[in-house]
């Protein structure tokens, strides 16, 4: 099974480049991002012509999550458990149904920006929030992947110039804290476990020529329950869709799991 997860920054705009690479790739399940669009304006029809089953939790103009699988979505949840004021689209769960069934939730975490702005509280606040489901999610004893953009730099290896990062949310103690706090519970990140080397990023800004220079960082993860990682036989990154034309300022990372 290849799960991916991609921050698409749009699924509207750059629909020709989304559904080009799910034509070339194929994957399994895809965990998308940042769609920008309601549940109603979402390219639905397009990617169940390719096959897929389609589940989304949208928001007008910004954040919004969707995933998309080749076999029936169950159990479907939508919005991050723990704050029932929260409005922002974020996050949406499901099991994908197979032989060997796998939970997946895909995650927009906030930016956060900038740190000294509730912004940064909020970020914070979701993490908390993030890491109680896991803790609920864990005791169910099945395989399941917390897959998308995490907005958190984890390790200084995972920036080209981590300097010019240090007064960033995606840098700071508290956030890079809190995505170790997750894996603390039991959790693998996929990307190391697979022998994941410095260098490999999946995120390159738009300006200041960030792509020619390499000014990337990796910001996009995969976190595996103990019975998902021992499910996991390999992990990529579609380095070259950043290269493609209208592409997005993210890349897709695919985990592939022996279900």
């Amino acid at each position: 099974m290849r799960i991916a997860t991609w921050n698409v920054n749009s699924v509207n705009a750059r629909i020709e480049t989304v559904l080009r690479w799910f034509e070339e790739a194929k994957p399994d399940v895809a965990c998308l991002q940042e769609i920008k669009c309601i549940d109603e304006k979402f390219p639905t029809e397009a990617f169940e012509r390719l096959g897929y089953n389609v589940a989304v939790h949208g928001q007008k103009t910004y954040n919004g999550v969707a995933l998309i699988s080749k076999t029936p979505l169950e159990d479907v949840r939508r919005g991050l458990p723990g704050d029932d004021t929260d409005e922002q689209a974020r996050y949406i769960e499901a099991v994908v149904s197979g032989p060997r069934p796998v939970r997946v939730g895909c995650l927009y975490l906030p930016n956060g920006n900038p740190v000294s702005t509730p912004k940064f509280d909020y970020k914070l606040a979701w993490m908390a929030r993030l890491n109680a489901h896991a803790r609920e999610l864990l005791t169910l004893e099945e395989p399941f992947v917390l897959t998308g953009d995490y907005n958190v730099i984890p390790e200084r290896r995972d920036a080209e110039f981590p300097d010019n990062w240090a007064g960033d949310a995606l840098f700071q103690p508290e956030s890079r804290a809190a995505f170790r706090a997750l894996k603390n519970l039991g959790l693998t990140e996929a990307f190391l476990q697979a022998g994941g080397a410095p260098g490999a990023y999946t995120f390159w800004d738009y300006q200041a020529g960030a792509w020619q220079r390499n000014n990337g960082i990796r910001i996009d993860h995969a976190l595996l329950s103990p019975q998902a990682a021992d499910l996991l036989t390999g992990v990529s990154i579609h380095r070259d869709v950043r290269s493609w034309e209208k592409p997005s300022d993210h890349v897709p990372l695919v985990v592939e799991l022996d279900a």
